[in-house]
């Protein structure tokens, strides 16, 4: 059975067609980089997988169930927007997630808000963008998830810290997970991918094994993308 499946989906907005025929598989264990322009259709694919939005046609299947309340408790989703109460202390942001999610674990988030230099007695507001962004990675990542979505995770922070990041997310899902991350940033983050996913105009164009994609096309996954896109 796998993780995540999606079977000819769609999703229109009123006469624009979105998503096209979308057909997925995603199996345990993975990290995949869900790869395209602006306008692609990720955030749209992030957010029907999420039961943010309703598929216009087809079926979308957690551990081989209908998206819904099950599956928002084994997805651990990080969006593009910092979503969080800014008038919070980061300590009161983590006793609120210890209370809504029964697989968050409390220590993990701690010790990497403790890494990352954050003080968990601040206010959100009082933090910049970057530092929010950082809070909100560490969140998400410190619950005991199925499947991990990160929306644009590295967009806020700088390139020294993108390399802690990464490692965070690769350390930080067990063997039966997976992670989803969509971002521009295809060259930062391709070191640790096993996985590519391209999307053009609401369609994947392409679903590889990363090392048999750059080993046939003897280029990077940044190479590859922007010869495909012409960006």
């Amino acid at each position: 059975m796998e993780l995540l499946e999606l079977k000819h989906v769609y999703k229109n907005y009123d006469s624009t067609k979105v998503l096209k025929d979308i057909n997925l598989k995603v199996s345990k264990g993975k990290i995949i980089g869900l790869l395209g322009k602006n306008g692609s259709g990720k955030t749209t694919l992030i957010k029907l997988i999420n039961d943010l939005l309703t598929p216009t046609k087809g079926e979308i299947l957690v551990n081989g169930k209908k998206v819904g309340i099950e599956s928002k408790e084994v997805i651990s989703y990080l969006p593009e927007r910092t979503y969080m109460n800014k008038q919070m202390k980061v300590s009161e942001v983590i006793n609120y997630f210890e209370d809504f999610y029964e697989n968050f674990d409390s220590k993990k988030a701690k010790k990497l808000l403790k890494d990352l230099g954050l003080d968990i007695n601040q206010k959100l507001a009082k933090m910049s963008k970057g530092m929010q962004e950082k809070v909100q990675l560490v969140l998400v990542m410190s619950r005991r998830a199925d499947l991990y979505i990160l929306d644009e995770p590295l967009g806020g922070v700088d390139p020294a810290t993108r390399d802690y990041i990464l490692d965070t997310i690769l350390n930080n899902f067990n063997e039966n997970a997976s992670v989803i991350i969509s971002t521009h940033l295809i060259s930062d983050i391709e070191r640790i991918l096993d996985e590519v996913i391209f999307i053009n105009d609401g369609k994947i164009v392409l679903q590889s094994d990363t090392d048999e994609l750059r080993n046939k096309e003897k280029l990077s996954i940044d190479e590859i993308f922007r010869r495909m896109f012409k960006c």
